[in-house]
């Protein structure tokens, strides 16, 4: 049995955040907490409490926190005074990461990919994604998807289906069509057909796109999963219309619905793929778009970032290809506990007339509303289990424990959810596990 220390219950001295952080702070206000330290799937505060995590830095952490693998990589290179930042200079990280790649990711899976290393964070991927998209084949619009969610800045925000996140941006957020992602209108619609027949009407309004650009499972946007073959038929229209496909893996990628690309086994290429998150596998900034290589039309410099070259992250990830990804043992831990989330979150769903979302390690319950799911959330991190939500009304409850948590630790952290649902809903319930 796992054994979780209950909170304190003091809240932490948040005078120097009052004073000068920003307003737009968000998780700080639903875990009010002081956090100091950090390992495996533990987070601990400053007051002895410490908490299991189901968050995962929103899959930024898939390894875990400071995983001792690539936490002594990273020492190594920093006490042999590796170079830090590069710009997009060659350096040994850098080519080392490149030749972990070839050879770990791309080549047992046939993928001829080029890498771009953009700014440092998934919105910035996304940007470099549609702008190649448009530079490559000349036209503006950007076909994304309802409850789509791919970064905050202006490009990526355009794509982004969120009203309160769009509602930030101040200027219009044009050249984008969001059209119907798969079972959007219910599973009697079929939304590829939709998308066909408004893309082959030259009545229907629709410019012929210069990319369609979907996430595989929708992270922020309810867990969404989309079925193979909706992906296979829209990577067809795609190119039907002469439109690049490009799939956004920022947070469904390394892993986290169950090999490494989320597209991997569904019978189609993508053009382009848009990763971060947890490529770097230790929470460090680092992006990548990857594409075929007679997309790659930049000219030196056309598009370029200060923070490309962030070798500390480089580094990180060399270690956690080679160390999770050079044999299918991770991927077979990662399907095994996906089917074990995936059993409990049914069970729970079928005693209180719920449903559930997701893929692999990327799942959740939809609670009913967001009401719910925050006294859900709320419960849960008072028990000592960090979770949030997903959906449009925030009506998901989300589970992307670390990939390498074991068995235990994840069955503890579904008891306490199971219970607060429970308590949330009102219904009968067993003990919570402590």
């Amino acid at each position: 049995m796992i054994t979780l220390p209950r909170p304190t219950g003091r809240k932490p001295d948040t005078a120097i955040y009052e004073r000068r952080e920003s307003a737009v702070r968000s998780y700080a206000r639903v875990m009010p907490r002081q956090f100091n330290r950090a390992e495996n799937v533990w987070m601990h505060d400053n007051q002895g409490g410490r908490y299991l995590d189901f968050l995962s830095g929103c899959s930024t952490l898939n390894y875990g926190h400071n995983h001792p693998v690539l936490k002594q990589a990273l020492l190594d290179y920093i006490a042999a005074d590796g170079i830090a930042h590069g710009l997009d200079l060659h350096t040994d990280a850098k080519a080392e990461f490149l030749e972990t790649l070839e050879s770990l990711i791309l080549k047992p899976r046939r993928l001829d990919y080029r890498a771009m290393f953009t700014g440092p964070t998934g919105t910035n991927a996304v940007e470099a994604a549609i702008k190649l998209a448009r530079k490559v084949t000349g036209r503006e619009l950007v076909i994304a998807f309802t409850n789509g969610f791919h970064g905050m800045t202006l490009g990526a925000l355009a794509c982004t289906g969120n009203a309160a996140k769009r509602g930030g941006a101040g200027v219009p957020l044009a050249h984008v069509a969001h059209e119907p992602y798969d079972g959007y209108h219910g599973p009697e619609v079929d939304t590829a057909e939709l998308l066909e027949r408004r893309l082959s009407d030259p009545s229907s309004g629709l410019d012929a796109p210069a990319a369609i650009l979907v996430e595989t499972v929708q992270g922020e946007g309810g867990l969404n999963a989309a079925s193979p073959e909706w992906l296979r038929r829209i990577n067809a229209i795609a190119k039907r219309h002469g439109a690049l496909m490009i799939v956004d893996d920022i947070q469904a990628g390394c892993g986290r619905t169950g090999s490494f690309f989320s597209f991997e086994g569904m019978g189609f290429t993508p053009d382009i793929v848009t990763m971060a998150k947890s490529l770097s596998g230790m929470g460090l900034p680092f992006a990548l778009t990857l594409f075929r290589p007679e997309l790659d039309q930049w000219a030196p410099g056309e598009h370029n970032g200060t923070f490309r070259g962030n070798n500390h992250a480089f580094v990180t990830a060399s270690a956690a290809l080679r160390h999770f990804w050079s044999d299918r043992r991770f991927e077979q831990d990662i399907a095994r506990r996906g089917a074990l989330v995936a059993r409990r979150l049914e069970a729970m769903a079928a005693q209180h007339g719920l449903s559930t979302r997701g893929r692999g390690m990327m799942r959740g319950i939809d609670v009913g509303s967001g009401d719910i799911a925050a006294a859900v959330t709320t419960a849960c991190f008072e028990r000592g289990l960090i979770i949030e939500t997903s959906g449009a009304h925030d009506e998901i409850v989300k589970i992307l424990a670390p990939l390498v948590i074991d068995d235990a630790q994840l069955s503890a952290g579904i008891d306490i959810l199971e219970t607060c649902i429970a308590e949330a809903l009102g219904a009968p319930y067993g003990v919570a596990a402590e």
